[in-house]
């Protein structure tokens, strides 16, 4: 069993290796999924920040989560992209003629998205301390922020990988991320909620992203996180769990 483990372990550390070389080789990818959310949140800092009223005087406090799960949001497309690749050059089907976990491949592109986002919102976050961010959150808060991100990238990730298995061309496989991209746009990340008309309020304070942005926003600031944070982790898990299941249900039966 453990030689089974670790030969499985090997086999996703190869195939992780080769989906990040893919990654630093395509400069588009780190342009949007970095270099856009840093824009953006430059924009809305000292250009946009003097007209936002967020019951702040530190805007890029208020705003950085959002940006946080916008960098997650933008690298969506690129999972399902470089998924549907692999489907039309015939590599899964390569790779299940060789000695190797026949999952691997799969996992590869999963566990490629989580590092890469790790590097993108460190990048973000250090630019954010530049412009003026200060946190007083301890390292267990900390922990807890990273731990939603994750859940957040590895739930998305799932969902892309249904699109790229799935899609019949590329801008059907692309198009998963353009509803995702949406999503923080009508949510807490920029503005509070109560400054929204009825409708767009309820729309807002009923979907996934804004309990994310609620807690990590709560966590960053040292507050009481309350029930924000259970909200966020049943988003993640819920979605994580139906998209893994369907998923590899698509993977399955292309395999």
């Amino acid at each position: 069993m453990e030689a089974i483990k670790n030969y499985y372990l090997a086999d996703m550390g190869v195939m992780l290796g080769r989906s990040m070389r893919h990654v630093f080789r395509s400069m588009d990818t780190i342009i949007t999924v970095t270099i856009m959310p840093i824009a953006m949140m430059l924009l809305f800092v000292y250009v946009l920040g003097g007209a936002i009223n967020a019951g702040t005087d530190n805007y890029v406090n208020y705003l950085l989560p959002g940006i946080l799960l916008i960098a997650v949001a933008n690298s969506i497309g690129y999972v399902s992209f470089r998924l549907f690749t692999d489907v039309q050059r015939g590599i899964f089907e390569r790779f299940n003629s060789m000695p190797i976990a026949r999952s691997a491949a799969l996992w590869g592109h999963v566990l490629t998205s989580l590092v890469s986002n790790v590097i993108s919102v460190t990048v973000i976050v250090l630019v954010a301390l530049v412009m003026g961010f200060r946190s007083p959150a301890g390292v267990l808060s900390w922990l807890a922020v990273g731990g939603i991100l994750a859940m957040f990238t590895l739930a998305l990730t799932w969902v892309a990988a249904i699109a790229g298995l799935s899609a019949k061309s590329i801008d059907g496989a692309s198009a998963i991320a353009y509803p995702i991209h949406f999503l923080p746009l009508v949510s807490s990340a920029f503005v509070p909620t109560k400054t929204m008309p009825a409708a767009v309020r309820a729309f807002a304070e009923n979907q996934p992203l804004t309990p994310m942005v609620e807690a990590i926003r709560a966590l960053l600031s040292g507050q009481p996180v309350g029930g924000e944070i259970w909200l966020a982790l049943a988003w993640c898990l819920g979605i994580m769990f139906v998209a893994y299941a369907w998923a590899m249900r698509v993977y399955t039966k292309r395999r």
